[in-house]
């Protein structure tokens, strides 16, 4: 929700006043469907872990549950790759969004001529680069 994040832009013109400017995009469902299936995830295979331990005998007797087992496994594993490939394009928006040559081509002040607009630091996506990769 970028949207959300606002920063101060200086304002040349009149230096006491400075204008708030605020990134643009909302990159928050791919994220969400992330999370959301890595929780689902996690507790279907403690579930199932209390199943193969605990109930070891239900489970080799009957036929249909371990197909479902089956059908559900293969079901996550689509999916993570589904919500892995969507958090991949929602972390590359993010990216694109909050590049410092974006944002310094959307601040006006910048846009003036003979005014040198640089940026201090570039942002670090090493973290959520991993959380792609995982």
């Amino acid at each position: 929700r970028l949207y959300q994040i606002p920063f101060g832009m200086p304002n040349c013109e009149d230096e006491a006043e400075a204008r708030t400017l605020y990134l643009v995009g909302d990159f928050s469902a791919p994220a969400e469907f992330f999370v959301t299936l890595g929780v689902f995830s996690f507790l279907y295979s403690m579930a199932a872990l209390v199943l193969y331990l605990r109930f070891h005998s239900l489970y080799t007797e009957n036929t249909k549950l371990p197909f479902t087992d089956f059908c559900v496994t293969v079901c996550f594993a689509f999916f993570w790759l589904v919500a892995a490939a969507a958090w991949g394009k929602g972390l590359s928006d993010v990216k694109a969004a909050t590049r410092p040559s974006t944002l310094i081509s959307s601040m006006g002040v910048c846009q003036g001529e003979g005014v040198v607009c640089s940026t201090g630091t570039t942002p670090a996506f090493g973290l959520a680069n991993i959380s792609v990769v995982r």
